[in-house]
């Protein structure tokens, strides 16, 4: 029954976005009880809450055993691109409960990942500073993603494979990636 409700939720989230949730509606797209939701997510914040989590682990899933790290900016883009409605709840902070175990550990897994990718390049292709090369890493591959799923990348970008469009950029930021 939670499955079919966070089901229920990303479909309507990707359609519509977040502020279209509403819980009666969601237990009556999948098919339960009007209490259902609330039972199990307690509210809306907590609904949003649980697929935050579920999205940074998928992320961190994905970015486990990333070759390098251009291969973890691509795999960020392509979680994006296949999960966008995770990708938008993650990334909204006023609308999760930002304490919450489930999300702050699985966020920290995802982290966690990337700063293993960034710390893999050596110093000369990073520069001195991996935080600020981890931040410049994240903005381009966050950014890239974001501006993909928002349609404003569909000139540049054209009917080329965002993800090798993707590489490309990441080569003219690091250069030992």
């Amino acid at each position: 029954m939670r499955r079919a409700i966070v089901t229920a939720a990303l479909d309507v989230i990707s359609a519509e976005g977040p502020s279209a949730l509403s819980l009666r509606d969601l237990a009556r797209r999948a098919g339960v009880s009007h209490a259902a939701p609330a039972h199990h997510f307690k509210d809306r914040t907590g609904l949003l809450t649980a697929i935050a989590a579920e999205g940074y682990g998928l992320l961190a899933a994905t970015l486990t055993d990333a070759a390098d790290l251009k291969d973890a900016g691509v795999r960020y883009v392509r979680f994006a691109r296949e999960h966008p409605a995770h990708f938008q709840v993650m990334f909204t902070p006023e609308l999760l409960r930002g304490n919450d175990l489930e999300l702050t550990t699985a966020r920290a897994l995802a982290g966690e990942r990337l700063r293993d990718a960034v710390s893999a390049v050596p110093a000369e292709g990073r520069g001195t500073d991996a935080r600020l090369a981890g931040v410049a890493a994240w903005s381009l591959a966050h950014g890239f993603a974001t501006l993909l799923l928002s349609h404003n990348l569909d000139g540049p970008v054209g009917d080329q494979d965002p993800e090798e469009v993707f590489r490309t950029l990441s080569g003219m930021l690091f250069r030992a990636t």
